[in-house]
């Protein structure tokens, strides 16, 4: 088994770290070759994002095809389990070994099943403590006077999703682009200080990522000044948010976070948003740091691409939400609490569903408009209607060129970029950056990110608006992509290059922070990063663009699903251009991500926890 997973990554199909495992496993497991296959095979996928290895689904189908095409199938059903229960390296749920076989055939690496079942204890304890308010009357005032209802809607999900956060310790908000997610948010905080005790709560804002926490606060400030309440609630709310690494404190050089279950968060009240984007392992960390008596309340859209990390979180949480009622009881106390017509609960035995809230009516994107039409058809695997909604001029265009089409329109990338590299003011750079914005599928190919950068650098070299050799030229924009606690600069953080007139024209990298000022560093300086004209759809997650331009590959990939493209859509405000070859969107379309996890049954209540060792 070991000659064929070494030519596995000679082949690049598994990655040395897989090859690793599974000799290790090999070794401490005796050389039974189905487990050592079995190790293999988790490792790599958790590299692809699943939590764990479905046995069942895997079990005598075909694993990969090496360079001589020759096929290996993987064992059945009935002999994989047999060897892994055998083996002493695999252990049941509660034991600690180095593999975790649960009783639905799911294989974990041991620290994500033991991050699986950690969250799963928190987040089910959480979502059933309801804490009734303490004035129904005031409460009941404030979500009238707060949210005073969304003309053509028979019900306002975003008070409901308030009146959720004040009954219940956790309440996940999903919603598309434009759904208010963040507006919603400020209110509820809002109603939540105007309750008796309120104005002692300790608040945060955070997200995974320090562009889409510079967003939240930029959404919350605006959002505050619209609030109908007074002058004393308005300084209660939180100023900025933060990213979840800085909120639960890294030290450089130091493994684990400043703030966990033995030295918790001092905090009443969390708001994460973005949540489609935190991994399985930070979700845990982060809500190991909260104290079981605060409010968690989570923002995001589902239908997004999931963490580029094992995990589908978000995912998991709402798996059934829309598809199982609320208990009989939310309904009733919601009902009686907002004045909305929630609906008849159903049993009292549906998991995670009263903490769930999804809403419907997007302020962005106005019902038949091309960009919301076209997010819709994809999101619900419409062939057809996709067709139908590329149709429409103006909003939504979509180039389909030959297969000999050059991978970039170089006049248009000129046109579009010209003025920002002629652009010397850091605060008018940056905001001109987010106006228009290339989206890449894949990072390889000639319509892959790399590519792209070196085709509009090379345009805007021959158009003469970049001189000189430097590569640290005027208006060249930048993405990190390694975390630097010290610089406070994050994965996927953009900074624009200009020269600083304080430091005799020195280029500076200016970047703005999450809590909105901007900060020049020295190229020198900087973390790892890499030339971003263009960005794959997963790192502009958390971002808008006025205008978007996404690029699809000439071939079909994995990578191409509903998710990636849905998200793809959703980040341009006003106008999209899709540039895909004959029957790649489509197939797109038609291929959904499938993540493997255990989470989603369990929070939902088709089966329990195990004991954690």
């Amino acid at each position: 088994m070991l000659s064929r997973i070494e030519s596995w990554r000679e082949d690049g199909l598994v990655t040395d770290i897989d090859a690793r495992l599974a000799r290790l496993i090999d070794r401490l497991g005796g050389g039974i070759p189905e487990v050592t296959l079995a190790a293999c095979l988790t490792s790599h996928a958790t590299d692809a994002g699943h939590v764990c290895l479905d046995i069942r689904r895997h079990a005598g189908a075909p694993v990969f095809t090496s360079q001589d095409d020759s096929p290996f199938t993987a064992p059945d059903l009935e002999t994989w389990i047999g060897r892994l229960r055998e083996s002493p390296v695999v252990g049941k749920p509660g034991e600690w070994r180095p593999l975790v076989l649960d009783g639905r055939g799911r294989l974990y690496l041991h620290r994500y099943w033991k991050d699986e079942q950690v969250l799963a204890h928190d987040l089910i304890a959480r979502s059933r403590v309801v804490d009734e308010p303490e004035d129904g009357d005031r409460a009941r005032e404030a979500l009238s006077r707060l949210f005073p209802g969304v003309q053509g809607e028979n019900t306002d999900w975003q008070k409901v999703a308030a009146g959720v956060a004040l009954r219940n310790r956790l309440c996940v908000i999903s919603g598309g682009p434009g759904t208010g997610k963040t507006t919603t948010v400020a209110r509820l905080l809002a109603l939540l200080l105007e309750q008796p005790g309120g104005k002692t709560l300790r608040m945060a804002l955070a997200a995974p990522t320090g562009k889409a926490a510079a967003r939240l606060t930029e959404s919350i400030r605006s959002a505050r000044e619209a609030l109908p309440t007074g002058a004393e609630i308005h300084r209660a709310l939180p100023e900025a948010a933060v990213t979840i690494h800085r909120l639960l404190g890294v030290s450089a050089g130091r493994p684990g976070f400043r703030h966990h279950a033995g030295n918790p968060l001092a905090l009443d009240v969390l708001v994460v948003d973005e949540a489609s984007m935190v991994d399985l392992s930070l979700m845990t960390r982060l809500v190991d740091a909260l104290r079981e008596d605060a409010r968690l309340i989570l923002l995001g859209d589902r239908d997004q691409l999931a963490s580029v990390e094992a995990g589908s979180v978000l995912g998991d949480i709402c798996a059934r939400a829309g598809e199982v009622a609320w208990s009989a009881r939310q309904a009733e106390s919601l009902t009686r609490l907002t004045g909305e017509d929630v609906g008849e609960g159903g049993s009292d035995t549906n998991g995670i569903a009263d903490n769930v809230v999804l809403l419907r009516h997007s302020y962005r994107f106005a019902a038949g408009g091309a960009i919301g039409v076209l997010a819709a058809a994809v999101n619900a695997g419409r062939v057809d209607q996709v067709a139908e909604a590329l149709q429409v001029n103006g909003e939504v265009v979509r180039i389909d060129p030959h297969s000999t089409r050059e991978p970039v329109p170089s006049s248009q990338y000129v046109s579009s970029f010209r003025d920002l590299v002629a652009e010397g003011d850091p605060e008018r750079a940056l905001a001109g950056f987010d106006e228009f914005r290339v989206l890449c599928a894949l990072r390889a190919g000639p319509a892959g990110v790399v590519a792209v950068n070196a085709a509009v650098e090379t345009a805007l070299r021959q158009a003469g608006l970049v001189r000189g050799a430097s590569e640290w030229y005027q208006g060249r924009p930048v993405m990190i992509t390694r975390n630097d606690y010290a610089l406070g600069l994050f994965n996927g953080d953009i900074g624009i290059c200009l020269p600083d007139s304080e430091r005799d024209g020195e280029p500076m990298v200016w970047f703005r922070m999450a809590e909105g000022d901007l900060r020049p560093v020295s190229p020198a300086r900087l973390p790892p990063h890499e030339t971003a004209w263009a960005m794959t759809v997963h790192k502009s997650q958390g971002s808008e663009f006025d205008h978007v331009l996404l690029e699809l590959p000439e071939t079909d990939h994995r990578l191409l699903t509903r998710e990636l493209l849905y998200t793809a859509i959703t980040r341009a405000r006003r106008s999209l251009e899709i540039r895909s070859p004959a029957g790649i969107l489509d197939a797109a379309v038609s291929r959904r991500i499938h993540r493997e996890s255990g989470l989603a049954e369990l929070l939902w209540g088709t089966s329990e926890p195990d004991p954690v060792s």
